[in-house]
């Protein structure tokens, strides 16, 4: 077989070794170091791999336990492959601002996932058609990829999710020598790290890193006897499907992943006394997703009763019903923390970019199937390729566009209604009109609507209008993509406006509503989290078009905050604004 050295010249990059002094001097004339800003940060200490691993020295107890072996051959089989691991991601977070965010949480996560990955192979067979003698001779072969392709399931973030620098500014090259060794070379104290927006999930990126963690001679051990080991592990760790076998050893590191993370997640949710949902679902959806297409007739496109309707117009697939399915096939795979609310998987994709919204933010569309069938609730797919990539022949679109071009609201709560606005003002009785009797409406939502509507009757054309009622009542309209524990907790804060003292913290503004961060604090939800999904979701108002937090003078004291845009505040109108600057010209509420 081909080596990995092979595989990354054809791509136009040299391979690296574990060692620092390994990588070859015309590499590093060649790429020369980026450099960035100095961070300001106290950033993390490059301390020493054997320091690193110490901390992890009870799980590495067991994993040599569940492998099996006598502390010689784990030494030699093993141990070497977790220290080239910890090498490269050395105290690296996993993720921002969800599980395993904390230093070292990319190297406890892959030692983690690779223990239980490791755990579950004692209950299959693998190479099931092999003989009895063959099975025996490569199930140890099965049992070392498996561990490795759990250890390194996350190993793409190292390129893709986060830039790491020194103190004067100079970046880390990944895809050139692991980190623990670029700091050797630096003879770095410590590094910073800066996490990159909107990074794609590209889980195959983790390929070019590999050879740092596992070299080609354990590649060609585990290749030795058979031609299937080696790619079901590739395949794993790529994010990829296997065909036409099935990847068993994938099954393992998945439901050990999701495990993995689940626990991280309702531990750091006990702590912060919020819940979290998992980044990392989004994988798990969006395969699932493929499987039905593959596997159920009624995820056959364009027919009877399906679930996937192709126009047009793009891909739909109608919801929940879906949302049904897709929960069922996950519930078959034994996954930890499955999301049970069809609500949570629509949030989860929406944020994932899987799914679009239509330009008022909706998430629902009204799609009409031709041959006359009535109009569903549907979610629309960003690019048709995501379900469709690999089947052969790939299915046709309709020659119809299936969304309208005005499109209806959904049912329930997403019915549309006639417009009214709780803040309009109310005419006192004189200049009332005559009662009209109002058209029935289409969903009880729709009448309660309407009945609002009915005691604010249309004006006289130049007739005089005072003011006799005015309702407060602001709620919250955020889009579906917005992180749940964010929009709860943002929730509650909108809600106090309607009480008579929301608290100081809390004012409204011309540009929108100043929240100040410590409202966040107060309900158990770090700040920083909240900016973030904020910011993702488009709904901060920015004055200087740069800056996600303002301040504010609130009782003498410069405050931090922020500026929730006011068309994600039903109720909101520019009248209810305060002053937004003091006599000092510093802004106040």
């Amino acid at each position: 077989m081909r080596s990995f050295a092979h595989l990354l010249r054809h791509f136009g990059l040299p391979r690296a070794s574990v060692a620092a002094d390994a990588v070859a001097p015309y590499v590093l004339e060649k790429h020369r170091p980026v450099s960035m800003p100095p961070a300001t940060d106290p950033g993390i200490a490059a301390r020493p791999i054997e320091e690193v691993l110490g901390e992890h020295q009870d799980l590495i107890d067991r994993i040599k336990v569940c492998y099996g072996v006598d502390r010689p051959t784990f030494a030699v089989e093993l141990l070497p492959l977790i220290r080239n691991y910890a090498a490269c991601v050395h105290l690296l977070p996993a993720t921002p601002d969800n599980y395993f965010p904390t230093p070292g949480g990319l190297l406890r996560l892959g030692l983690e996932v690779g223990f239980f990955s490791l755990q579950g192979t004692d209950g299959h067979i693998f190479s099931g058609r092999a003989t009895i003698s063959t099975r025996r001779h490569l199930e140890p072969r099965w049992r070392q990829a498996t561990f490795l392709a759990g250890l390194c399931s996350e190993l793409y973030r190292t390129l893709s999710h986060v830039a790491v620098t020194n103190d004067q500014g100079e970046a880390w090259q990944p895809y050139l020598l692991p980190l623990s060794a670029w700091l050797a070379r630096l003879h770095a104290e410590r590094y910073h790290l800066k996490w990159l927006p909107h990074a794609p999930d590209c889980r195959a990126q983790g390929l070019f890193i590999l050879p740092h963690v596992v070299p080609n001679a354990v590649l060609q051990h585990l290749a030795s006897g058979n031609t299937v080991i080696v790619p079901h592990m590739l395949a794993s760790i790529a994010g990829v499907p296997v065909y036409p076998e099935h990847n068993i050893l994938d099954d393992l590191v998945r439901r050990a992943a999701a495990l993995v993370i689940d626990r991280d997640l309702r531990a750091s949710g006990e702590r912060r006394g919020q819940p979290q949902v998992g980044a990392h679902w989004e994988r798990h959806l969006v395969d699932a997703l493929r499987q039905l297409v593959r596997t159920h007739p009624a995820w056959r496109p364009n027919t009877d009763k399906s679930r996937l309707w192709y126009g047009r117009d793009g891909v739909f697939l109608v919801w929940p019903n879906a949302a049904a399915d897709l929960r069922t096939l996950l519930a078959s795979k034994t996954l930890a923390g499955i999301p049970k609310e069809s609500d949570t998987m629509l949030g989860i994709l929406l944020a994932a970019g899987v799914l679009v919204a239509q330009h008022d933010g909706q998430a629902l569309w009204q799609i009409h199937p031709p041959g006359g069938k009535p109009g569903l609730d549907a979610v629309r797919l960003s690019a048709p390729a995501l379900l469709f990539a690999g089947i052969d022949p790939a299915p046709e679109p309709l020659a119809v566009t299936l969304a309208r071009a005005t499109p209806t609201a959904s049912a329930g709560d997403r019915t549309a209604a006639p417009p009214c606005h709780a803040t309009e003002q109310l005419p006192l009785p004189m200049d009332a009109a005559p009662n009209v009797p109002a058209p029935a409406a289409t969903s009880p939502v729709a009448e309660e609507n309407a009945t609002a509507c009915a005691a604010s009757p249309a004006r006289p054309p130049g007739g005089p209008i005072q003011l006799a009622l005015e309702i407060l009542r602001f709620r919250l309209d955020a889009p579906m993509r917005l992180n749940p524990v964010v929009r709860d907790a943002l929730a509650e804060i909108v809600d106090a406006m309607n009480r008579d003292e929301p608290g100081a913290g809390i004012c409204m503004e011309e540009a929108g509503l100043f929240i100040a961060l410590a409202e966040f604090t107060k309900r158990q939800l770090e700040p920083t989290l909240a900016l973030r999904a904020l910011t993702d979701a488009g709904m901060l108002a920015q004055p200087d078009g740069t800056t996600a937090t303002v301040a504010r003078d609130i009782d003498g004291k410069p405050t931090r905050g922020l500026l929730l845009a006011f068309r994600f505040v039903k109720g909101f109108h520019t009248g209810h604004a305060a002053p937004t600057a003091n006599d000092v010209g510093t802004p106040a509420c």
